[in-house]
């Protein structure tokens, strides 16, 4: 009972730490993401932006643009028939001028902004330029022809909204811009960094011969959820969290990935190999070695035999024994046919034969001779052949011709620039082959062969899952005796 219980809260442990990963790397995520998306946080939870920006991030309105926000509000307040209208339209219109001249959207790198604002007013106003399309805009007379309501709903909607994400960075003193998310991560942090040393020090104690530091090896995955830097990294231990605590089943999902970034290496590694063995092949070449292959061997250099058999000559005499035992009774039929048509070629010149050939008979009695012929030659042949290789004279003659054969094959490779020829044919169609069956390939052939590997890979692993799945078969009482 005590076992059972010790075991459920330890379950219970892991799932609420797997909770508190996945909320940790929620909140990186959104850190990590709030700069670059800060617009769109805007957009929809502006004052919440606004509170994260000026906690964590040292960020606060920007002065030029809250002031030229400022002045649009006290002319809407005192309208155009007010007093201090026109100071406002001309204060208006030099803060337009110097917005677009120093750019107070750069410190925040937001100059992108800047421009869809000054491309808002151009299309507004008609006009090229952004600096005549803002003192055309806040002109009395222009205000007063379309309208003031008109005119300030328009920069309410399209143009305010734009200038309000602007915001100054403060920056740190190792001239960096101010981060303090540390005082949310810290918590975290020091959660599992504990968990980590219990884990690696009960790891320690249960198997002997572990000490702290290999039993830190064990849970490498968990460093990075209490360091600082590269906290994109979490989602490692987090995933592996989630997956043993049972909070959902990432199987699948891991089987999925395992087994395309298998197929997609295996491609590669195909496609790397295979050129690299043609090139292996090409330097083999080039080097000479073939050369120094085919001819005899350097009787200053030492040979490393591994099993005292001549290979080239047992090669040599199973294909010799392959061709009379196996091939040459296959081909028995159209070797008769050969010699027959050769004797009947020889025969027709002959003019006594073509002068007999005109006699009653004659050509059914030569066709029955000339078959007999031909099959007697040919057996004749064959088992002289047979003869040749089961006597010891004849086998000791036909290895004499095969030596004989080789070593002149060798005399008349090497002369008149055989063989370098043959080099050069050979690096010329290792070349084209690379170029043809290997660099060739498209990008859709190489998805084709991925999905085909990746669906291979996937066949395996269901049969290997059937296997340790299925039930293993009982052992007999004779193998338990032996």
């Amino acid at each position: 009972m005590f076992e059972r219980k010790k075991k459920k809260q330890a379950s219970w442990l892991d799932r609420i730490l797997a909770l508190l990963a996945v909320v940790n790397l929620t909140l990186v995520a959104f850190d990590w993401t709030y700069v670059p998306w800060r617009d769109f946080y805007f957009r929809y939870l502006p004052e919440f932006t606004w509170w994260y920006g000026e906690t964590f991030k040292g960020m606060e309105p920007n002065r030029d643009t809250v002031a030229y926000l400022a002045a649009v509000d006290a002319l809407q307040d005192a309208g155009l028939d007010g007093p201090e209208t026109e100071a406002l339209l001309e204060e208006l219109r030099d803060r337009s001028v110097a917005m677009v001249d120093e750019n107070p959207f750069a410190l925040a790198e937001k100059s992108g902004t800047l421009e869809r604002i000054k491309n808002e007013m151009r299309d507004r106003m008609g006009l090229e330029s952004s600096k005549e399309a803002f003192r055309n805009f806040w002109d009395a007379d222009y205000l007063d022809a379309v309208g003031p309501g008109e005119a300030l709903a328009f920069f309410d909607d399209d143009i305010r909204p734009l200038m309000e994400t602007n915001f100054f960075r403060g920056i740190n003193e190792r001239g960096r811009p101010i981060d303090l998310f540390w005082r949310i991560d810290l918590p975290f942090m020091l959660v599992f960094a504990a968990d980590f040393l219990i884990r690696t020090l009960g790891i320690s104690r249960k198997y002997r011969g572990t000490n702290w530091f290999d039993a830190m090896l064990w849970r490498w995955y968990d460093v990075p959820l209490f360091i600082p830097q590269w906290r994109w990294l979490r989602i490692l231990p987090t995933t592996i969290r989630i997956q043993q605590s049972r909070l959902a089943n990432l199987e699948p999902i891991r089987d999925r990935v395992t087994r395309g970034l298998t197929a997609s290496v295996a491609v590669e590694m195909t496609e790397v190999v295979v050129l690299r063995v043609i090139e292996q092949l090409q330097e083999v070449i080039q080097r000479k070695t073939l050369r120094r292959l085919v001819s005899s061997p350097d009787p200053q250099r030492r040979y490393v035999d591994i099993n005292g058999v001549n290979e080239s000559e047992m090669i040599a005499q199973k294909l010799t024994d392959l061709a009379v035992y196996r091939i040459l009774p296959e081909m028995r039929p159209e070797l008769e046919a050969l010699i027959g048509h050769s004797v009947d070629s020889v025969l027709s010149q002959s003019p006594v034969y073509r002068g007999a050939s005109n006699l009653p008979g004659f050509k059914e009695m030569s066709g029955q001779i000339g078959d007999r012929l031909v099959s007697e030659l040919t057996e004749t042949a064959y088992d002289s052949l047979k003869s040749a290789l089961e006597d010891e004279k004849g086998a000791e003659l036909t290895q004499d011709l095969v030596e004989k054969f080789t070593s002149t094959l060798r005399t008349e490779l090497y002369q008149n620039a055989t063989f370098d020829y043959i080099e050069d044919l050979l690096v010329d169609l290792l070349e084209e082959l690379k170029i043809n069956y290997v660099q060739d390939l498209s990008e859709k052939d190489l998805e084709a062969l991925r999905q085909e590997t990746h669906h291979r890979l996937y066949q395996m692993t269901q049969g290997q899952q059937q296997n340790v799945m299925q039930p293993r078969p009982m052992r007999s009482r004779s193998l338990r005796g032996q």
